[in-house]
Formats: structure tokens, sequence, C-alpha cells
């Protein structure tokens, strides 16, 4: 039986995208379980990795993208316990879900209620669990507290803004004015990152609040001198979270600007006398270290979606075959939210 991926041929743009027909399925070894696809996350982690920027993915092409899938257990491999076929389960491998069947460790697939949608559950694992963590174990927020989100109309941005509304955080968010509506919906004050200093428009609409001018935590995956512009943005006791460096992905910076943005983001903020501190995070490095706690949190996320409490933004759904289509959309910034691919369909 034959299965179709889509592969990235070399590094580049979205033109190095194919989809390839295989002639048979892939087999699992020993303790690996095979699983049909049926919703694959793209976001813009996919096109880094797409552009050879991404220093957590090693392989070469040619090589599968797809940073999560959902799909349904299809075959499992001698000494396979704890799982059945038929079983919806999650991943994320960094790489390969852009596929209509993946082998995987069995060990890394984590357990998706029946009742939950595979499309919005997709969204769960690195879109959402970025923002879970960052909000509950990089610092713990309180109801009331105060965030600041770049690109909040992203994949991940818009993750931070619906478990921000959950958590009843007040939400201040950068992203392009004709995306403000978006923002508004989950009562995030949108900010124009095109024509406004974010810096003096948070000093601005903070400045009668109780306590400190500024927020308590800002979550940015820009990097370069947006590090220091949002470290600015904090009030006493707030943290700045650099989960990304897009800029750096993009070669906006030079090598001594982004080794200087991460020195003062690992330690200088960090030993500074000003009651401030700063972090950064990695998904994948977090999940080999605490591995259970990865398991853990992606568990309470789907029981969150299971009961109704939280709902993904779902830009839109596509086939395989708009692979290319839908990160020329990303590479221009289009999307709200999160485009999942169908690898069997509408």
């Amino acid at each position: 039986m034959s299965y179709q991926h889509v592969v990235a041929t070399r590094f580049g743009g979205p033109e190095v995208l194919s989809i390839i027909e295989e002639p048979q399925l892939p087999e699992p070894g020993a303790g690996e379980v095979r699983v049909k696809v049926l919703a694959a996350g793209t976001g813009f982690t996919d096109t880094i990795i797409r552009r050879g920027n991404y220093v957590d993915i090693k392989d070469k092409p040619p090589f599968t993208l797809g940073y999560d899938y959902v799909g349904r257990v299809d075959k499992l491999g001698a000494g396979v316990a704890g799982l059945q076929i038929g079983q919806l389960v999650a991943d994320m491998p960094g790489i390969g879900g852009y596929t209509q069947y993946i082998v995987r460790p069995a060990e890394m697939l984590v357990p998706v209620p029946d009742a939950v949608d595979p499309v919005e559950a997709v969204c769960m694992p690195l879109s959402f669990l970025t923002a879970y963590q960052m909000l509950t174990r990089i610092k713990t927020l309180q109801r009331g507290q105060r965030i600041l989100i770049h690109g909040a109309s992203g994949a991940a941005g818009t993750g931070l803004l619906v478990l921000g509304a959950h958590l009843g955080l007040e939400m201040y968010g950068t992203c392009s004015r004709g995306k403000f509506a978006l923002l508004e919906q989950y009562g995030c004050t949108p900010i124009d990152y095109k024509t406004e200093d974010f810096v003096e428009r948070i000093k601005a609409l903070t400045q009668n609040k109780v306590g400190d001018t500024g927020v308590d935590a800002v979550f940015d995956a820009i990097g370069g001198d947006y590090w220091q512009r949002s470290f600015n943005c904090l009030r006493r006791g707030g943290i700045l979270v650099g989960y990304g460096a897009q800029n750096i992905a993009k070669n906006a910076d030079s090598l001594p600007a982004v080794l200087l943005g991460f020195f003062k983001l690992m330690v200088l903020w960090n030993i500074l006398p000003n009651g401030r501190s700063s972090a950064f995070y990695n998904i994948l490095t977090r999940r080999k270290k605490k591995s259970q706690e990865f398991n853990d949190d992606l568990t309470a996320l789907f029981e969150l979606l299971r009961q109704k409490k939280i709902k993904p933004i779902v830009a839109a759904t596509y086939p395989l075959a708009a692979a290319q289509k839908v990160h020329e959309q990303i590479d221009a910034g289009e999307i709200q939210g999160k485009v999942v691919l169908l690898p069997f369909g509408e």
C-alpha cells in the first residue's frame, strides 16, 4: 500500500516542498508504532526548519517537514504495551508530521480523548503547550496580572491569547492593524508594531494601574533588539521570556548582535539588581529533560479542550498538496491562528 508525504528537497523557500508518493507503508520495529496521521500542524517553526536555520534539527534534506501531528494507531511493533489499534494519539517529532503515515517510538505518543477533534487537538503539542508552560511553569501568573504578547495573532501567540483569557490575565499584544479584531475578541489590547512604539504604549496603558508601570511578563519570539525593548516593558518582579529568535532565523541580525542578545537574556538581566528577570524557553529541550512534565501538561490541555474550556483558533485546513501554499502564507505573515494539513483530505 502506498502513501504520501511532503518532502523538503533542499533548504530554501516554499518552492523546495514537494509531495512524494512512496510504494510501501513504513513498518514499525520493536517498541515502535505506525500512526495514520489525521491532522498535521503548521507554523513559523516549520518555515525556519525549511530554511535550515533551526538549531535543534540537525537533519539534512531531503526530509519530511511537520513539527506536530495527531493520528490513530495503525500498527504496533513488537513489545509495545499500553496502546491499542485505532487509539487517537498526539506527538511532536520536530520533523516528519506532513505525512499520511509515520513510525514513532511508542513512548513519544500521548493519548488524546476520542471526543476531541483532531484538527483542534493538533494545535496543542507545539503552539498551546508552549504557551501553557510559559504561563504556568516558567512563571506562575495569577488572575489579573499583565502580559505582553509579541506576534499575538500567530500560532503560539493565539495560544497565549486563548490561555491568557482562560486564566483571567490582562493582555496586550503586538500585531499588524488588520489583525486587531482578533486580539480584541479575547480582551487583549492590540498595539500596531509597524506604527507604534510598543514600549511607550505599554507605559501609557499601565501608568494608572495598581503597582509599578509595566507588565508582569513579556513573551517574545522575535529576538534582536526586541528583547531589550521587551525587557524595558517589565515592572518590578516581571520576567521576559524569549521563546524564539525570528530575526536570527531570517538572517536579520549579525552574529555579534545575536550573541549579545543571548548573553543579556541568559545572564546579564538575571544579575542586575532591578527586580526583573529573563529566561529562554525551548519546548524540544524541555521535553528531553522533563518528558513526564510534557506528557502531563499536554494531557491537561487535552482535558481543557474536551471540556470545551478552551478553543484554538484554526485559520484553515488544507490537503497535504497545499503545503507550499501554506508556507507562502506563513512567510508573508498572512495567517491568524494555525493552519492544519489534512493528509487524507477534507
